[in-house]
């Protein structure tokens, strides 16, 4: 799911700043998964007329390197990999994206909601309710080899207003009409 929703991120950050000419992508190297998402992004990229640059980092000391050069590349813009790791530098994240006044677009609603500027991706709330339907179904006794393997469905943009003022940025009215969170 991860693949199919980063272009869509790198979408939004370039509707969001439409004078963007080149985006930063961090991606987490110890991930089977970004490879792939690595190409895809380029692949957006390039159709979108914009130079990709791939930040990559797996722990807190690479996070902090990936946003030193993300500063000397004068970077307008941040992907935010959707990565555990990243999930638990949270904090950390954010701080340097403010400090940094670094436009982010993150995977998960809980970024925005504690001071990130847009997230796109799936409800964590309803992947776990999921979660817990399956759980109820196994210890009903329903074999975990007979329930069927699903996606996640419901998918949220969430923006804080707090934070694109912030970074000196307005948000223009058809992102504000797509979203499904608006923070002030």
């Amino acid at each position: 799911m991860a693949n199919t929703l980063m272009p869509k991120r790198l979408e939004l950050l370039s509707d969001l700043i439409p004078q963007i000419l080149l985006v930063a992508l961090l991606a987490n190297p110890n991930d089977s998964a970004s490879e792939p998402i690595i190409r895809d992004m380029r692949d957006a990229a390039r159709t979108k007329g914009l130079q990709l640059h791939i930040l990559e980092a797996g722990t807190e000391r690479e996070i902090d390197a990936a946003f030193a050069v993300l500063v000397q590349l004068h970077a307008p813009g941040l992907v935010v990999g959707a990565d555990a790791v990243f999930d638990s530098f949270r904090e950390p994240l954010l701080a340097l994206a403010a400090r940094d006044t670094v436009p982010a677009i993150y995977f998960a609603r809980e970024f925005v909601a504690a001071g990130g500027l847009i997230s796109y991706g799936a409800s964590f709330t309803g992947t776990w309710r999921q979660v817990g339907v399956y759980a109820e179904k196994v210890l009903k006794g329903t074999k975990p080899v007979d329930l069927p393997v699903e996606q996640p469905t419901k998918f949220g943009l969430v923006i804080n207003l707090k934070t694109a003022k912030a970074l000196g940025l307005t948000v223009p009215p058809s992102i504000l009409a797509r979203a499904d969170e608006v923070i002030e």
